[in-house]
């Protein structure tokens, strides 16, 4: 099974990488879970995003499109990182990510979400 793990945004991710001491460690906590999760054969890829103020949204309606400028609301609602993992099921994901540093330096989310397999689109 493949999952889609996102780290959601918040204010501070938003602000960009800040080189804080705090923060380097948090990415050296990162770094030794990420080699866990590649040893265990779970990662397939992942990385950090930058902040929305840097991104691009294209808007379709119809055969027009719009591009709109972030930085974009809601930072909750947003990405700033991500891993693909092949698992066996949504509960060894679930225990990989019980495993997870806090991403961010306050309050995180981090969510989990298969993705469509062939099967499942009857296209086997």
């Amino acid at each position: 099974m493949r999952v889609m793990v996102l780290v959601k945004a918040t204010d501070d991710s938003e602000q960009g990488f800040d080189p804080s001491p705090e923060t380097m460690a948090m990415m050296e906590a990162m770094g030794r879970f990420n080699d866990e999760l590649t040893k265990a054969g779970i990662m397939v890829s992942g990385d950090g995003l930058t902040p929305s103020s840097r991104g691009k949204r294209i808007a379709f309606d119809g055969a027009d499109r719009t591009v709109i400028d972030g930085p974009f609301a809601h930072p909750s609602e947003l990405i700033a990182g991500f891993w693909l993992w092949n698992v066996k099921d949504m509960d060894e994901a679930i225990a990989w990510v019980k495993r997870c540093p806090n991403p961010m330096k306050g309050p995180s989310e981090i969510e989990i979400r298969p993705l469509y397999e062939m099967e499942d689109l009857g296209l086997d």
